[in-house]
């Protein structure tokens, strides 16, 4: 075995040019074939790209899907995200459980299943959804789950659990996939047709002359923040350094959103078309397409899409013609840490690091992959650009707002007769997008995912755009019946898991504000808690050093701001009866473990 895991792992980092930097790639590949990276394999794999142990297990300990002990050769993670929890998520976890014979966070006795939660899998439209290893399966329920359980305990490989596929490019040979693409209304900027090629505008235009157009467009990043792309590709143009990057975050982990899985499934081309571009516009010879792992379904496509781009001459040396013009793309897989949609954090782990955030200044644009000037540009960000150069800025800024040209796709989930894709222009009302989902008698709109906001029906008529309600792409309805506050936990819990645990603020400021919401929604809670969550909330808010936890209390901001009654209603007046501490609860463990009987009341 030990010969075999040493031959196996100078394999492996051979493959990779024993570069430090693809240290991703290669503990990716020594789990995928050993089923972890143990010590052993941590040791061997630094001797041979010249790390230090510890810097090995710093990545293999940050990333979910990577382990430092065995686990099953088979992984069921079941999503539980709100919109699948609100589907039946932890239902179907139970049945696994109960076929396979252990509990969610266990292994089988032979070793060979491994059941656990995940967060979400970006299959909100489809819930409840689980991964078997890579393989997807949508529209779960509890029979279900258990037959392929039975299956699964019989031998059965998971790529043979789906017999029938999606629509689209999910049924080709090379997904063969049941995920459906549930595209509700398509637009002419991001899903509407293209043919390969039509980018090529951008070789009769100099690098700044397209910077120019892109300005001109009024393009805004469509990740969330909203930057203008064009001035973010001027200041990376004008950066010094030995080389450039092109980076598309394709780590699409904002709970309810799952746009970017439909755009990499049937308009790859169009998102690879964009980066092209972006190099050509920033002097960059390399882009890099950061893949979640969640997504690792889709990576043969997108190596397809790839090497069509190659034969045709738009990807390579000479792109397009342009003489002197070299740009080629390589896929980055992730390993399941939803702070890497953060773009320094995202830049860490292509570069083989933990997925910490870096602090700012430098910006990327200034120092980003190897400490080369780079831009990062969401996937869908990458598809205006590709329209923009086809069609000209005016054609573009047609459609849209006025401060946020164009349209937005959006991701609509939750309590609604038509969950999906919608690609929409800015400005709609939200109402309106209600109304296109099918969402009757709603009583709250979380909008942008979990770090955006939740709105009530006082907010239906504000619009979607970057001046008003701006939206990464998340929109997940919620209807009557719903436990808002308990929803707001179940959000809090998410940003507990996933904060990379770097700053004090993030890493204990979430736990104090859950464990606070959870007291309210128990009805322990006094007045004066919601003074408590206000105050800690904004200080988590202004000191955390990244995005993460920038936003991460903003579950219970915005429930505070426009849903207080709901708070009110929980909390009892501080009389001096209010029990906000139960003294027979904080002893029962230890009791338990001493074997002693309660005498507390």
């Amino acid at each position: 075995m030990s010969e075999s895991l040493e031959s196996a792992i100078r394999g492996i980092c051979g493959s990779c040019g024993n570069d430090r930097g693809r240290l991703m790639d290669i503990v990716r590949a020594v789990q995928e074939q050993f089923g972890c990276v143990d010590g052993r394999a941590m040791e061997l794999i630094a001797a041979e790209v010249g790390a230090r142990r510890v810097e090995v297990e710093g990545v293999v300990s940050f990333y979910a899907f990577l382990s430092d002990h065995p686990t099953g050769e088979v992984v069921i993670r079941v999503s539980k995200c709100v919109p699948c929890l609100m589907n039946g998520a932890r239902r179907v976890a139970e049945a696994f459980a109960e076929a396979l014979g252990i509990e969610v966070g266990q292994t089988t006795a032979d070793g060979r299943i491994t059941l656990e939660y995940t967060p979400c899998i970006g299959m909100c439209d489809q819930s409840p959804a689980v991964l078997i290893n890579d393989t997807v399966i949508t529209y779960l329920g509890t029979d279900r789950a258990r037959r392929i359980a039975e299956k699964l305990l019989a031998g059965a490989e998971p790529s043979r659990l789906v017999n029938k596929f999606g629509d689209g490019v999910n049924a080709s040979d090379l997904v063969r996939s049941a995920v459906h693409n549930n595209v509700r209304q398509a637009g002419p900027f991001v899903l509407g047709p293209f043919a390969a090629g039509d980018a090529r505008r951008a070789a009769s235009m100099t690098p700044q002359e397209v910077i120019r157009e892109i300005k001109t467009a009024r393009l805004r990043g469509r990740g969330g923040a909203g930057f203008p792309t064009g001035m973010k590709w001027d200041f990376t143009r004008a950066a010094n350094g030995d080389g450039k990057y092109v980076i598309c975050n394709a780590d699409e982990g904002e709970p309810g959103t799952f746009k970017d899985r439909v755009i990499l499934t049937e308009q790859a081309d169009l998102v690879f078309a964009g980066m092209t571009i972006a190099g050509y516009a920033i002097g960059a010879e390399q882009g890099i397409l950061y893949l979640r792992a969640e997504y690792a379904y889709l990576r043969r496509h997108l190596e397809n899409v790839l090497r069509q781009r190659r034969e045709a001459g738009v990807l390579g040396e000479n792109v397009a013609g342009v003489e002197g013009f070299t740009f080629d793309i390589r896929i980055q897989m992730g390993a399941g840490a939803y702070v890497c949609g953060e773009e320094t954090a995202l830049i860490s782990s292509c570069e083989g690091l933990r997925g910490d955030p870096k602090n700012r200044p430098p910006f990327p644009a200034q120092k980003g992959y190897r400490g080369q000037p780079t831009t990062v540009n969401n996937v869908e960000t990458f598809c205006c650009v590709a329209r923009i150069i086809q069609h000209g800025a005016g054609w573009f800024s047609e459609m849209g707002s006025h401060g946020s040209p164009g349209t937005k796709l959006l991701s609509v989930s939750g309590d609604c007769s038509r969950p999906g894709v919608y690609e929409l222009p800015f400005g709609i009302k939200l109402s309106e997008v209600l109304k296109l989902a099918g969402a009757e008698d709603t009583i709250a709109v979380q909008v942008g995912g979990p770090s955006g906001r939740m709105v009530g029906p006082k907010d239906f008529e504000r619009s979607i755009c970057y001046d008003d309600l701006s939206t990464g792409g998340s929109i997940i309805v919620l209807g009557p019946g719903r436990d808002l506050l308990k929803i707001a936990s179940e959000f809090m819990e998410f940003f507990i898991e996933e904060s990379c645990g770097y700053c004090t603020p993030c890493r204990v400021g979430n736990v104090l504000l859950k464990s606070r919401l959870d007291r309210i929604i128990a009805g322990k809670g006094e007045p004066d808690d919601l003074e408590y969550l206000e105050q800690l909330a904004k200080t988590v808010k202004t000191a955390s050093r990244c995005g993460l936890g920038q936003t991460s209390p903003n579950p219970i901001l915005s429930t505070l701001e426009n849903f207080r009654e709901l708070y009110e209603a929980k909390v009892q007046p501080a009389n001096g009866l209010q029990r906000s501490f139960d003294l027979s609860e904080a002893l029962a463990d230890a009791e338990e473990a001493a074997g002693r009987k309660s005498v507390h009341a």
